[in-house]
């Protein structure tokens, strides 16, 4: 019997939207909202969105977002990329958004209420978007604000990252990029070959989505900016919006990171990092009640738009519109959890320190254990550690206690003592691990949660790797950043497996390709640690009173 599935239908264009067919170079039409300000007599600057979820959705609600930007005084324009929904043309994600990125701002300048001057702005792959266009250098994009998402995309080598791959890859593909629609299903991930799974979704859909064949059972690179990589164009004004809980919290560090050091692009750079997650839910609305998921609630999506757009209308009035100097906007802004925004001239900011944190006996402690010992846990391929979180990107809407997974034989935890005071948290968190095994290669994923008095264990920031075979060997471990404090009575927890499922593809503990191996086999891992092989976390602390 076939998989059951889903399809989406586009929604209705709203009243406020005039959808227009925009033609493309190559003649294919992209359909595309246009919202205006309800008076408006001088020409406007635009903001562009251009994204692949449908324009109409109740799931981008961007009927919503640009009522809130026309009272603002923007044009703004909501476009379907090539191929999904509404728009012609062969549904490929990425290859075609430089090209066509820069001819609907071309088409945009050339209409009778454009002033000439473009943003675009978005998350995730409308993230994706925005950096095809910057590539492509049309003059009239003043500025681009990319949220919860990297340069290099959602790109099948980006869900492969050290020798690790995320399931969810296959699926997105699978569920966006098939066709021009959107497909809902469950499929039987207890299959192995998993690759049967896969088959079993396209089986389903009637369909293989043509990015499988850059992605399962190899992932292979996909060119995104036929005009060479946006960082090589020319410097543009970019605010980097990501959240502390997002599962792309990463690429957008990286992206920050990289233009800040470049000295033709530092002065255009901006850096805004929230508490949240890809799906925008916010620590300090945990755990989320009804009423306040947007996910389902008009007036929860209401609310969370000022927090969303201001700092980007504050943005975008500077170096689109031309208003006030850009000396008025904080170079670094975050939200620390458990205390507030804050802001900085760097990340991470002034007076920030490296901590580590040795591993010992169940512990975390400041000092280097003398004596070495080793810690061992089996990676089972038919008994997987499971994703408690299964959509990694709603991770403060589910806000899931990870401690049940700590009673398990093939986790491994070490704790701090509980705090008694502030830790505040401000910069990157790494691990410095001398592990092996006995397998050809081994997965290791770490976690570091915030325990609670209660026991319950929450993710704060993860890593994980590949790792060869063989004995314990010294291996580093990047697991992002974070601006959190630890309150007193809390404790820190890192976490140590070597499966995640479904969230990561696992390790069949053999040399077969994992998504064609119908069988596993068992592999030890052991960690080393004390002595000269002293394992450790660093993390990076500021002061408590710099943060008042």
């Amino acid at each position: 019997m076939p998989l059951p599935v889903h399809r989406a239908e586009p929604a209705p264009v709203p009243d406020s939207a005039t959808q227009l067919m925009v033609a493309m170079r190559d003649g294919v039409r992209l359909a595309t909202d246009l919202y205006l300000p309800a008076d408006h007599d001088d020409p406007l600057p635009a903001a562009l969105v251009r994204l692949p979820y449908d324009k109409d959705s109740r799931y981008v609600f961007m009927d919503r977002i640009a009522a809130y930007l026309t009272a603002r005084g923007y044009a703004v324009l909501v476009q379907d990329v090539r191929g999904k929904f509404r728009s012609e043309g062969e549904t490929m994600p990425f290859v075609h958004e430089a090209d066509d990125g820069y001819d609907t701002i071309d088409w945009i300048v050339r209409q009778e209420w454009s002033d000439g001057r473009v943003g675009m702005f978005g998350d995730s792959y409308y993230g994706a978007t925005q950096w095809a266009a910057a590539s492509a250098g049309h003059p009239a994009l003043k500025a681009i604000a990319p949220r919860v998402t990297g340069a290099d995309g959602i790109r099948p080598d980006y869900w492969e990252q050290d020798g690790v791959t995320q399931l969810f890859g296959a699926l997105y593909y699978a569920a966006y990029w098939t066709d021009r629609w959107v497909y809902e299903f469950e499929p039987d991930l207890t299959r192995r070959p998993l690759i049967e799974a896969m088959e079993e979704i396209a089986e389903g859909i009637g369909a293989r989505p043509a990015m499988w064949d850059a992605f399962v059972p190899e992932v292979k690179q996909v060119p995104a900016f036929p005009h060479g990589h946006p960082f090589d164009g020319s410097p543009l004004p970019v605010l980097h919006q990501a959240g502390w809980f997002d599962n792309c919290l990463q690429p957008s560090i990286n992206d920050w990171a990289e233009l800040a050091a470049r000295p033709a692009w530092a002065e255009l750079q901006y850096l805004h990092v929230d508490s949240i997650d890809h799906e925008g839910y916010h620590l300090d609305d945990v755990p989320v009640p009804p009423e306040l998921d947007h996910w389902t609630v008009d007036t929860a999506v209401d609310r969370l738009l000022p927090r969303h757009l201001d700092p980007l209308v504050e943005f975008f009035d500077v170096f689109v519109k031309g208003e006030g100097s850009a000396r008025r906007l904080p170079r670094v802004r975050w939200h620390h959890g458990h205390v507030g925004d804050r802001t900085a001239p760097t990340w991470p900011p002034p007076g920030a320190r490296t901590q580590r944190l040795y591993l010992d006996s169940g512990g975390l402690r400041p000092d280097t254990p003398a004596v070495e010992q080793a810690v061992s846990w089996v990676h089972d391929p038919s008994d997987l550690v499971p994703s408690l979180l299964e959509d990694s990107f709603s991770a403060l809407r589910y806000h899931l206690d990870e401690s049940p997974l700590h009673r398990r034989t093939d986790v491994v935890v070490f704790t701090t003592d509980p705090a008694t005071e502030p830790l505040d948290l401000a910069g990157p968190v790494r691990a410095a691990l001398t592990v092996g095994t006995d397998g050809p290669s081994a997965h290791v994923y770490l976690k570091l949660l915030d325990v609670s008095p209660d026991g319950a264990a929450h993710v704060l920031v993860r890593g994980q790797r590949l790792i060869p075979g063989g004995p314990p060997a010294p291996v580093t471990f990047d697991l992002t950043h974070t601006g959190y404090r630890l309150r007193p009575g809390h404790a820190l927890r890192l976490h140590i497996a070597s499966s995640d499922f479904p969230t990561y593809l696992p390790h069949p503990g053999t040399e077969e390709n994992p998504w064609l191996a119908a069988d596993g086999k068992a592999t030890t891992q052991t960690l080393l640690i004390g002595g000269e092989h002293a394992s450790h976390l660093s993390v990076t602390v500021v002061d408590a009173a710099s943060l008042s």
